[in-house]
């Protein structure tokens, strides 16, 4: 089968687009992935996964106005013109899109094709934004292309056309059960890594577990880290005020900050040396997981909104592939997959001091080891 998988960002990278494709090529389907294509890179790539089909540019636009024009709102007729053009040339008989913003955009296409339509919802699209709105975290037109309401009513028409739908945990097909969408059209694929990545991280361990048994845990400080984007509803900041207690008590503590994100600048050096947070951006996925690997623990701690009470974070599976503790908020989906694997352990979301309790036990447990 042929098959157009729609991403609305740069590609690569996106670990679970990667996943799909990956899947979906394994079973011997031809995909073709749509990318934008902000930094300028060939229009066409042949990779393991996928075919990746990328932006065609405006260069007399000029750049800026270039890389505003492909944003992927509902109906931008760029993506809309590419995703055609790509359908008909490869003569796609499924269209598989990822998230809200372009769902409009693969559904139109997806009928001009006379092709069914997937949805592919790894995100509660509105709540992510009702987040952004209620942190303060919008930027200048965020009113119109990232307006919760907005997205609501997107989501409502978007859910009446599509013919499946793919969630990634079971709290978010409940949420889409009770508003009506027959439980048959749902299905639950969660952001566990694939298996090729398996090996890898038994690797990357046991090369943890070999220099652990040379040093010995008690001979270092509580190593902490966090993966992925950092933005207010996902708790940089109280990572930050919970440190600062737990040095107060006299603890010797290190954070590893890996990604970036709007609320990374305002937070990471607050309160604490630079000793202490290491900021390292962003990272080759395989060069993350090696630095994670290291680590005595790895942080989840998004808030309990809506947003995160819908959905599964990839960093939760990473940590756990790599035998490293979690340490997260008790968010719901997390929570359940912790309390049923012994992975780690929760605090009371958005509680700066039950954290630091977690922490301080994390540093006791450490030194009882070594």
């Amino acid at each position: 089968m042929h098959i157009l998988k729609v991403w609305d960002y740069e590609y690569p990278w996106d670990v679970r687009t990667e996943k799909v494709c990956q899947a979906l090529t394994g079973m011997g389907h031809d995909v073709h992935l749509l990318a934008r294509n902000r930094r300028g890179e060939a229009l066409m790539e042949s990779m393991p996964e996928a075919t990746v089909h990328r932006m065609p540019p405006w260069r007399f636009l000029g750049s800026r106005l270039d890389a505003a024009s492909q944003f992927p709102s509902f109906l931008n007729p760029r993506w809309s013109r590419l995703a055609s053009q790509t359908g008909r040339k490869h003569g796609v008989e499924l269209v598989v899109v990822r998230e809200i913003p372009l769902a409009p955009v693969a559904i139109r296409v997806a009928r001009q094709l006379s092709v069914p339509v997937i949805l592919d919802m790894a995100e509660h699209y509105a709540a992510m934004m009702r987040d952004l709105w209620d942190t303060g975290s919008t930027k200048f037109g965020d009113s119109i292309v990232r307006n919760p309401k907005i997205v609501e009513r997107v989501e409502d028409w978007v859910m009446k056309r599509v013919d499946h739908t793919i969630v990634v945990v079971e709290e978010s097909k409940e949420r889409l059960v009770a508003s009506g969408i027959d439980p048959d059209e749902i299905t639950v694929v969660s952001n566990t890594p694939s298996l090729s990545r398996v090996e890898e991280y038994a690797t990357i361990a046991a090369e943890r577990q070999r220099n652990d048994g040379v040093a010995g845990a008690s001979d270092r400080a509580l190593s902490l880290v966090y993966l992925g984007v950092m933005e207010e509803a996902r708790g940089v900041g109280l990572v930050i005020d919970a440190l600062a207690a737990v040095r107060e008590a006299g603890i010797e503590v290190t954070l590893d900050l890996i990604g970036d994100g709007r609320a990374l600048r305002q937070h990471a050096h607050r309160q604490l040396r630079v000793d202490v947070v290491r900021v390292h951006g962003f990272v080759e996925y395989r060069d993350a997981l090696r630095i994670v690997a290291q680590m005595d623990a790895g942080l989840i701690t998004h808030h309990a909104s809506e947003s995160w009470e819908n959905t599964i974070p990839n960093k939760l599976f990473d940590y756990m592939s790599l035998s490293v503790p979690v340490i997260s908020s008790d968010v719901t989906p997390v929570k359940r997959v912790l309390d049923e694997s012994g992975a780690g352990v929760t605090f009371r979301d958005r509680d700066v001091m039950d954290l630091a309790r977690v922490l301080l036990a994390a540093n006791e447990g450490q030194s009882a080891e070594g």
